[in-house]
């Protein structure tokens, strides 16, 4: 290069000025990202609250309540009910002519003590719903009769009906003595007194 230049000042020509090199541009430095709480919450939340996540998630959250309410609508009486046999005491928890309502409000039955159904005295049970329209009638001791306050039908303390528009007598239940000397009712077992089912010995215990 040298030799060149010497070559070119003696041959008359000119000769250009070298340039230096241009130094080499220092390359940025990359900005780091910060990533804040923040912005991570927001990033996340563009992703996932999308409308067809929030779709979803109502689909789930009805499907979810209609679920609850179709289990409570349809468990709950599977799981409280009763069992239809129960003891409901000693024949001597039951005093001549009267009718204790004991187990009217639990469980829907009179137990009844009287000898004025066919002159014998014995002890049953009663259904506490009205053959009407299947009101509850109340026992009003002081006029010795079942009185429904629906429609007015009125039952002697035998059950059988005498005014109003109830059709037929109220219903036994089945009520036997058992070997441990207590009654037991069995809401199972329906007697009705028009097809002579109050003869049948599971209906009634004879006293005396």
């Amino acid at each position: 290069m040298v030799a060149a230049v010497k070559e070119a000042q003696q041959a008359g020509k000119p000769v250009a000025p070298k340039l230096p090199a241009q130094p080499a541009k220092p390359k940025l430095p990359v900005k780091e990202q910060k990533v804040t709480r923040r912005s991570f919450w927001q990033m996340l939340s563009s992703v996932t609250i999308s409308p067809f996540a929030v779709a979803w998630t109502v689909m789930a959250t009805i499907g979810g309540v209609w679920s609850l309410a179709a289990a409570r609508f349809l468990m709950p009486n599977m799981v409280r009910e009763l069992p239809s046999k129960f003891k409901v005491g000693a024949i001597s928890d039951y005093p001549p002519n009267a009718v204790s309502e004991k187990y009217t409000a639990s469980r829907g039955v009179w137990i009844v003590n009287t000898d004025q159904y066919n002159g014998q005295p014995l002890l049953y049970s009663l259904l506490a719903i009205c053959t009407h329209l299947g009101c509850t009638p109340s026992w009003l001791s002081g006029e010795q009769k079942f009185k429904c306050p629906c429609h007015g039908s009125g039952f002697y303390i035998t059950g059988i009906n005498f005014e109003g528009p109830a059709p037929r007598p109220l219903e036994r239940v089945g009520l036997t003595l058992g070997a441990d000397g207590l009654l037991e009712v069995d809401k199972s077992l329906k007697f009705q007194e028009e097809l002579g089912q109050w003869s049948d010995p599971k209906s009634y215990v004879e006293l005396g």
